[in-house]
């Protein structure tokens, strides 16, 4: 049996944060960055269930979705990338919070 590397959800939830604004930006399919979001979404979502639980798996699958609905205002102010980097840093933390407090 192979080894396998266990990823934490909260780097999969910054990275389809900022991945998903780098493939929409890069290919210029708005479509396409947000199958990359909703993919990483899904994959943090079944981390963050099994890890903390359904309540801790529906609190950080809606701050996901608000920080990438924040970031276009918060854009608007500070520039697309350092919204997106600020969005991703936030949820990364919550998540990693949320995960350690819950054993591990």
């Amino acid at each position: 049996m192979a080894a396998t590397t266990k990823v934490p959800a909260s780097l999969i939830a910054a990275t389809g944060l900022v991945g998903g604004y780098g493939v929409a930006r890069w290919t210029k399919k708005r479509p396409l960055g947000g199958a990359v979001l909703a993919a990483a979404g899904a994959v943090a979502a079944k981390g963050w269930n099994d890890k903390a639980g359904a309540g801790a798996a529906v609190a950080l699958s809606g701050l996901y979705v608000a920080a990438f609905g924040g970031s276009h205002p918060l854009a608007k102010k500070v520039g697309a990338w350092p919204a997106v980097f600020a969005v991703a840093g936030t949820v990364a933390l919550a998540s990693w919070a949320v995960e350690r407090r819950a054993g591990g």
